[in-house]
């Protein structure tokens, strides 16, 4: 019987042989059902925070422009081994701002039931019990002898009562001269005398690597002072503000830094810093600050005009992807969608309708919706502006008359997905 299965049985031998060989000499060739990787979760959005707007003194006309001091042109040839130069020249000019405000207090539902009522008073500071003092800080830069005062507007956002320190030690009370709340800056007087004015340096020479020294009031501390470099300019799609054009900082921001001073090794002016990128609340070396350029232009028409006009098309511009250009037998993406028209607009009077494709602005070929919406609102009302369009497959071309932007009536988001950085 051995005879009758060793013949069997020996191909069955060789072929476990052969497989453990396999196994062993190459072990990468097999497949491997356990290394597939889930895929990332996408971070949840927050909640947009809706605020309330600050009561702003009437605007004066004849208001003359602040006179405000040009630092010059930065030197790059060589750094210095200290700042502490260029700390002492603008850390005077920086102030901290106190702001707050009364807001209603809930009352206890017992309150409301007339057992317990009985055994209260409602002669006494029953109109004060119900109410509660909201307080915040935050800072400021003083860039005039005329006392004006550079913040930013979600510091002083329903104030009451704002109270500005200078680093002297002297106190005072500001007034609003004026908000912009679609670029998150603020206008302040005080009425001192002899006060430290900073100067501003042209932020369009602003390059990457540059020293930056954030001067400001974190956790209300007192004045504190970080350095880093400049990490980017330009940025925007933060969804910060309406108009945004932020100089990036690894300089160390924290709550009570908003609206303090941004400043070069030579300690001039470079932008007003604002907001914060953090998972954590804290600095995580993404720091933004508002240019000085654009804050010396919303400076001027606050104070001259006590609001900041505008440029305004009246449309709702949606961003054209590679999938929206090829449905409209477009070649690239280039170019904005019209998915809505605003009635009685510039837009709507020019003839502009929902579905149109704006191609170029004055000639300019549009290559990001919110560049283009940017320097639309730098436009002055009234200019003709040419515009090239395509409907219904067909190029078109059409003048439109720029119009005033109105005033926003839905609060800017103050909080996705960077952080305000007051408290």
């Amino acid at each position: 019987m051995r005879r009758y299965v060793l013949p069997y049985l020996w191909p069955v031998i060789t072929g476990v042989l052969l497989a453990v060989v396999i196994l062993f000499a190459l072990p990468e060739q097999l497949p491997n059902p356990f290394s597939a990787d889930s895929p990332p979760t996408a971070p949840q959005p927050t909640a947009p925070v809706v605020s309330t707007a600050p009561a702003v003194v009437e605007p004066n006309p004849n208001r003359p422009a602040p006179e405000i001091h040009q630092a010059a042109p930065l030197s790059r040839d060589e750094g210095p081994v200290s700042y502490s130069r260029a700390v002492e020249q603008a850390a005077p000019a920086v102030v901290n701002i106190y702001s707050s405000r009364i807001v209603e207090r809930d009352q206890h539902p017992l309150m409301s039931d007339p057992f317990f009522q009985q055994f209260f008073d409602s002669r006494g500071d029953d109109a004060t019990t119900h109410q509660r003092m909201l307080s915040s800080l935050g800072s400021g830069v003083i860039v005039s002898e005329d006392g004006y005062v550079l913040t930013n507007h979600h510091v002083i956002n329903g104030a009451d009562e704002i109270q500005v320190a200078l680093r002297d030690g002297r106190e005072t009370l500001a007034e609003v001269i004026g908000t912009d709340p679609e670029s998150d800056l603020a206008v302040l007087r005080i009425d001192l005398d002899d006060l430290p004015v900073i100067e501003l340096t042209d932020s369009a020479d602003v390059a990457v690597g540059d020293v930056a020294l954030a001067i400001g009031n974190p956790f209300g501390v007192g004045q504190t002072v970080t350095m880093g470099i400049i990490s980017a300019t330009g940025r925007n799609h933060l969804g910060l503000n309406a108009y945004e054009d932020f100089i990036q900082t690894d300089a160390a921001i924290n709550p009570g830094n908003s609206g303090g001073a941004l400043i070069n090794p030579d300690g001039a002016l470079v932008g007003i810093n604002t907001a914060i990128f953090s998972r954590s609340g804290g600095s995580q070396g993404i720091g933004f600050a508002i240019p000085a350029n654009l804050a010396h232009s919303i400076l001027d028409e606050l104070v001259t005009q006590g609001r900041v006009i505008r440029g305004w098309l009246g449309i709702e511009a949606q961003a054209l992807s590679r999938e929206l250009a090829a449905s409209f037998g477009l070649q690239t993406p280039q170019g904005v969608i019209v998915a809505g028209v605003v009635s009685g607009g510039p837009a709507a009077q020019a003839g502009l309708e929902p579905g149109d494709v704006l191609l170029s602005v004055d000639g300019q070929p549009i290559l990001d919706a919110r560049s283009t919406m940017s320097e639309i609102a730098s436009i002055q009302p009234g200019t003709s502006l040419p515009l090239t369009i395509v409907r219904s497959g067909e190029r078109m071309e059409m003048t439109l008359e720029v119009g005033e932007r109105p005033l926003p009536a839905i609060p800017i988001n103050e909080e996705t997905p960077g952080q305000r950085d007051s408290q």
